[in-house]
């Protein structure tokens, strides 16, 4: 069918549906079933620096109210979450709203089917059977049979050059017969079914919302009679609102002032809003509550017929016997209204700001300042207007704060990254009496720019440093070493325990070459898992860093020491020491005096065992020569005969060699017992050891 030809036929039914509604037929999104304005605007937001806002709908309403809450769908899991309808009148709120397979379920679902995007003759197709008006040069009224293709009729040079086209016919059942009408004759034509005609209206009405992909209305139906307030809330991720500092050193007590920026990223102008800023670190997580789920279940087989199975059922007891008495169900008691904690108490609004290069203190009105549970939480004193789509900044925080300029010197980064200067800082204590979430701060001193600087979160009464700069005026340097030394030795029961300190040094080297004092913190890195040997103390401590407090005289150098311990320890056993180990223990100095005494008796012991164990070695030695010369003198007899003069020799020697031999046996036998004696008394001594 050709382009036109399908626009003409969706303008006849656009026309034909145009009618039904002025006659009055019942089409769902007449004028009568519109959804009311929004009775309860936005009246109050929460930004959180995890990444979710609290927002707040409040307003009157009489009557049965239904409410429309557009949401994007990246939000819609936590409102389904978080979402609470406060309604003192309304007996049975609900909430309804298009899941996330309504567009196709539902055209699915519908008596005309749009779900495929279709043509007009597979739409017509798709409704067989329906009777329908069908207005040509004469209106023709009937029944849908179908829809058939038929070859365009084609004339001269195009019967033979080209493909004929098909053209759609539609087949209707009428009084006088089955006829076939071609769509391109067909001005209009209206379905005699109300119900066809209601559900094209709503397939179309699905088809345009869904046009705003992400974006879904929640419906929400409030039931009743009365006028009264109420009140909708929900939470939805949101941009993280963020905040900037001001520090002003130059004046006579320091002076802070911090903005706060936040973003209205939604579709809804914040128009009079009650704004609060909470910083903390609440768990927050994203449920998929959305999307339907289905759950897999097993299939099992008809119990139609069978027999049952032998059971055995354990004894019980009571609740009360097993628990002293029955068991008391408390109710959780009401929290208190979370509102509460957005309203303040309104300032009149003081002068404006005169121009000036310091920052000038309460000039403006800043947020007040609470606590919300475990959080902190800031409220704008005066109402919010900020349109969709926009960011700004807004006064958060000013106060006085104890500050002292410091320099600070980082060991850790003068050895691995060879700064040898100080970096100019301020050490702050926060007296705002309000918790300062993390941010950047410019600082200025002498009535001038001096720097940037970063801060982390700035609990009330706590000490934070800050850098915006380093001092060129100072030199540092640094120097490590690493050493062993020994710090005791004990033997018990032949084990000999050897404590030794593994030091580590490092010696830092500053020269100041500036005409005035200076006040310098030196942080130390911490080796993990030492002590502090010196100095002897130390002015703070984190989890990876000491620091001390330096000063610096005026075009002077100074050096400072830090020495870290880290234990050791050695387990020996004497008796499976050598001879020259053992001596090489006694000999060292390190080693006590009185060890060293006892391990030299022990080494005189050792060298007992060792000439015991030499003297058998050289006997056996010995005795295995005249061994081995019996057999060449008893190989050389057989030879030569006994009864040869030269036999008669060789038995005499043999015989001569009997007797070293017996008595290199008697030898032996007395040197292993002295070695047995030796290790004997070898064994005792480290026994009876205990220093």
């Amino acid at each position: 069918m050709r382009r036109r030809e399908v626009v003409a036929c969706f303008l006849s039914v656009l026309i034909a549906l145009n009618g039904a509604a002025q006659s009055g037929m019942d089409i769902p999104g007449a004028a009568e079933n519109l959804i009311r304005e929004n009775p309860v605007p936005l009246r109050r937001i929460a930004l959180f620096s995890s990444g979710v806002a609290y927002f707040e709908h409040q307003g009157d309403v009489s009557g049965s109210v239904r409410i429309d809450l557009p949401v994007k769908i990246g939000a819609v899991n936590d409102v389904l979450k978080s979402l609470v309808i406060n309604d003192p009148h309304s007996p049975s709120p609900s909430v309804t709203y298009p899941s996330e397979e309504t567009l196709y379920r539902t055209l699915k679902s519908l008596r005309i089917d749009l779900s495929g995007s279709p043509d007009i003759a597979e739409l017509l197709q798709g409704l067989t059977g329906t009777e329908i008006e069908v207005y040509t040069s004469s209106l023709i009224e009937g029944r849908i049979l179908g829809i058939e293709y038929r070859p365009e009729p084609a004339s001269g040079e195009e019967q033979s050059s080209r493909v004929p086209a098909l053209e759609a016919w539609l087949s209707l059942v009428t009084p006088q017969g089955i006829r076939a009408v071609g769509l391109r004759e067909i001005n209009r034509f209206v379905f005699k079914d109300p119900g066809i005609n209601a559900d094209l209206n709503r397939a179309l009405d699905l088809i345009r919302d869904s046009r705003v992909s992400d974006t879904r209305n929640l419906r929400v139906e409030l039931p009743g009679s009365s006028r009264r307030n109420i009140s909708i809330s929900y939470v939805i991720p949101a941009p993280v609102w963020k905040v900037s500092y001001r520090l002003d050193l130059s004046q006579d007590k320091p002076f802070l002032q911090g903005w706060a920026i936040v973003d209205n990223s939604g579709d809804v102008d914040w128009e009079g809003v009650k704004l609060s800023l909470v910083t903390g670190r609440p768990v927050s997580f994203i449920q998929p509550l959305y999307p339907p789920y289905y759950v897999d279940r097993p299939v099992l087989p008809l119990a139609i017929a069978g027999t049952a199975k032998a059971r055995s059922y354990d004894s019980g007891y009571s609740l009360n016997q097993a628990s002293g008495g029955a068991a008391k169900v408390r109710s959780a008691p009401e929290a208190a209204e979370y509102a509460e904690s957005f309203y303040s108490q309104e300032v009149p609004v003081p002068a404006p700001m005169a121009a000036a290069p310091n920052v000038v203190r309460g000039v403006m009105e800043t947020a007040r300042s609470s606590t919300a549970g475990d959080q902190f939480e800031f409220t704008l004193r005066h109402p919010v207007n900020l349109a969709r789509q926009q960011s700004a900044m807004l006064p958060l925080v000013e106060g006085e704060l104890r500050v002292e300029k410091v320099l600070v010197f980082s060991g850790a980064n003068a050895v691995s990254r060879g700064i040898i200067h100080p970096a100019i800082s301020a050490e702050l204590t926060n007296t705002t009496g309000m918790r300062l979430p993390a941010g950047p701060i410019t600082v200025f001193d002498g009535g001038t720019y001096a720097g940037d600087a970063l801060l982390n979160f700035f609990p009330e009464g706590e000490k934070r440093l800050i850098s915006y700069g380093d001092e060129l005026s100072v030199n540092g340097s640094v120097s490590s070493s690493t050493s062993r030394r020994v710090s005791a030795v004990t033997v018990s029961r032949g084990i000999m325990t050897i404590s030794r300190k593994l030091i580590y040094e490092k010696g830092y080297i500053f020269k100041n070459n500036a005409q005035e004092e200076k006040r310098l913190i030196l942080e130390h890195p911490l080796t993990q898992n030492t002590t502090l040997a010196e100095p002897a103390s130390f002015y703070e401590r984190t989890d990876s860093l000491y620091r001390f407090v330096l000063t610096l005289d005026a075009g002077a150098e100074r050096s400072f020491t830090v020495k870290e311990e880290r234990p050791l320890e050695e387990r020996i056993t004497l008796a499976q020491l050598g001879l020259d180990s053992l001596v090489s223990y006694a000999s060292n100095e390190e080693i006590p005096p009185a060890v060293r005494t006892s391990l030299r008796q022990g080494v005189e012991l050792q060298q007992q065992i060792a000439e015991a164990n030499n003297t058998i070695v050289a006997l056996d030695a010995q005795r295995t020569r005249l061994i081995a010369e019996q057999d060449r003198i008893r190989r050389n007899l057989e030879a030569a005969g006994n009864q040869s003069t030269q036999g008669q020799e060789y038995l005499r020697r043999m015989a001569l060699m009997d007797a070293e031999i017996d008595t290199l046996n008697t030898s032996i036998t007395g040197a292993e017992k002295n070695l047995r004696d030796a290790k004997n008394n070898f064994d005792v001594f480290l026994g009876s050891l205990n220093l």
